[in-house]
Order: structure tokens, then C-alpha cells, then sequence
């Protein structure tokens, strides 16, 4: 399976730079998974194909002012740093940039001194893994000197830093927001539970695995980075009562989507559970956990077009983003976006 399968076209103009006013406001592209038959919607219209009893499972994590701008303590070269994953004891996995310039023992300072990194292990691919020292809260020194790690495509600065949040993000840790979610209000959450819907959470901690680009030509030689995972007692019980009933399970997002497929291939049921997923979707997989799923347009070549065409087929997928381009949705983290559904 090549990874040129899963390119596309896609004009540069598509590529959303800021979020809409209204989140809800972004456009819908409605699929169905088995015939690829198209509709186009208004995110707002999701109460509509959704059903009581069903379980729409969101990913509550924060994303973390996770960018770094320091310098080097011995030459003052600039060095940046994108926590990724945090290890314990104030040791973090961080994707450093210039990668060449960092040893065992560096010492890297942020701030004029208020947080410092030291380089414990370098790893490959421009990871390391770093400790620091400071005095205070490590998050509120963070939040001092940290930015928003915005995606490279995105050029325009958020005015607004909660617009790359979900409206219901509450645990701390991730690089990256998990964007299917950025679409929902308050307000439309509440009216899809007063249809009868059950809203529940996982947390799935977007790290490298999720945003790091393949590389190889092979899709299966793809390597993907870990990233942690957790999963309450009270939403196992609720998706494994939805499992017994036959009532459909949506998950909002391939960070969702990972995290339940994770959980359901190693436990063949859902358990109140934590760990870390390197778990790689592409065609053939077997999915066993989600029924529809709610995502974004995702980057040509991307693991994540990859999962989706996975869930429906490669055909269908490709054909949805072609008509999408055609009708010039917007693309990728502040973009429009789909719902495949079985019915």
C-alpha cells in the first residue's frame, strides 16, 4: 500500500488560516460510509442525524502552551522546543529544533532564566528527552512563556487563544487540539442531549503520533509515536451498555477514534483503563468500537486520511474531498467538517 494513495489536490486558498466567528457556523459534508453518497450541511444541522441512545464520545484534553523559543546556555543559540509528552518528575519527550545542536548535558534557557531544560537522552527524528528546573508551577511558568502550537500551515495569529480549544477541554497535555471537537458550541451540546443523545469523554493527549507526517513510500513501514490515553469507569459502562443495545457509538474525532479502537482490540470490551497507543488505522483494519465518526479534512498523505479512508474506503473518501475542494470547503484544523455515518 503506497503512501502516494492517499494524495490529493488541494489549493492553497482551502487551507483555513482563522476559525470561523461562530463555531458552529463551519459547513458539513454528510456521508454515508457504505455508499459515499454525498450531502452538504451546516455543522449546526448534526442534531439531525443524530438519534437517542446514541453515544457521542468527545475528547476532553487541553492543549498546553507547549512552544518553546530558548537559547542554548553555553552560545546562546536559539533553540525551540514542542513538549510532546510528559515522562514524570518534570522530564518531558520534546521535538527540538535544530535538532544537530542539542547533546547530553545541553542546557537550554527560556524566559532569562525562569525555566531551564536539560538534554538527558537524544532520540530520533528531532526528539529528545529534556528535564526542568525552575522555581514555582511548572504549568503557570508555562503559561508565562509558552505559545500555542499552532499547526505550520496556519499563518495568521490567533487573536484568540480559547479558539483553539474545544469548548469542553479540561485535562491539560496536549500539543495539538484535537479540531473535530473545535466545531461544537455549549449550546448545541445541550440541545443534542435534550434529544436524547449521551454525550461522554475519553482523553487521548495529542503528541507526534497523531500530526507526524509519513515518510516512506510503504504505508505499513509507517512507525507511529505513542501518546496517552485514559478512559473512566462511568464511560465504559456507557458504551458498553450502547455495545449490548445496539445503539450506534460516534466518536467525535480520530483521537477518539484511536482511543476506542485501542481500548476494544486489547480488552474486547470497554474498561476504565490508562496507557500510552501507538496504534496505526489504515485499509484493512478491522474496526470494532466506533459506528460513525465526525471529523476534519485532513493533510494529503496524512495517517489520519488514511484512518478515515479506513473507515469507509479510499474511494469514497477521495471522491468526498474532491467534491469538497469543488465546493470550496475549508481544510484542515480550522476548517469544515464530516460526519460518515452508518444509519
Amino acid at each position: 500500500m503506497s503512501t502516494e494513495d492517499f494524495n490529493y489536490d488541494l489549493p492553497e486558498e482551502l487551507i483555513a488560516q482563522t476559525p470561523l466567528k461562530n463555531r458552529s457556523d463551519s459547513r458539513l459534508l454528510v456521508m454515508d460510509r457504505d455508499s459515499g453518497e454525498l450531502e452538504h450541511k451546516h455543522f449546526k444541522d448534526i442534531i439531525d442525524y443524530l438519534n437517542p441512545g446514541d453515544v457521542l464520545v468527545i475528547n476532553d484534553t487541553k492543549v498546553i502552551p507547549a512552544r518553546l523559543i530558548g537559547e542554548k546556555s553555553e552560545t546562546h543559540a536559539v533553540i525551540e522546543l514542542l513538549l510532546l509528552k510528559e515522562l514524570g518528575n518534570d522530564d518531558w519527550e520534546c521535538l527540538s529544533r535544530p535538532f544537530k545542536r542539542l547533546h547530553v548535558g545541553t542546557k537550554v534557557s527560556f524566559g532569562n532564566g525562569l525555566l531551564e531544560a536539560a538534554v538527558v537522552e537524544k532520540k530520533e527524528e528531532g526528539i529528545v528527552h529534556v528535564h526542568f528546573s525552575y522555581q514555582g508551577i511548572f504549568l503557570e511558568i508555562l503559561d508565562q512563556l509558552g505559545e500555542m502550537p499552532l499547526p505550520p500551515y496556519i499563518h495568521e495569529k490567533l487573536e484568540d487563544k480559547d479558539r483553539y480549544q474545544t469548548v469542553y477541554a479540561k485535562n491539560l497535555g496536549s500539543a495539538a487540539a484535537p479540531t473535530a471537537g473545535l466545531h461544537f458550541t455549549d449550546e448545541l451540546l445541550e440541545q443534542i442531549k435534550e434529544k436524547g443523545v449521551i454525550i461522554t469523554n475519553v482523553t487521548l493527549h495529542v503528541g507526534l503520533g497523531t500530526f507526524r507526517p509519513v515518510e516512506v513510500s510503504d504505508v505499513t513501514k509507517h512507525h507511529m509515536h505513542s501518546e496517552f490515553y485514559q478512559m473512566s469507569e462511568e464511560t465504559a459502562d456507557i458504551l458498553n451498555n450502547a455495545k449490548k443495545e445496539h445503539r450506534r457509538i460516534i466518536a467525535v474525532g480520530t483521537t477518539s477514534t484511536r482511543t476506542l479502537e485501542t481500548i476494544m482490540h486489547k480488552y474486547h470490551q470497554f474498561v476504565s483503563c490508562q496507557g500510552n497507543t501507538d496504534i496505526f488505522i489504515y485499509p484493512g483494519f478491522e474496526f470494532q468500537a466506533i459506528d460513525c465518526l465526525i471529523t476534519n479534512f485532513h493533510l494529503p498523505k496524512s495517517t489520519l486520511v488514511m484512518l478515515v479512508s479506513a473507515f469507509s474506503s479510499k474511494e469514497n473518501i477521495l471522491h468526498a474531498y474532491e467534491e469538497a475542494v469543488k465546493e470550496k470547503y475549508r481544510f484542515f484544523s480550522f476548517g469544515d467538517a464530516m460526519f460518515i455515518e452508518r444509519k
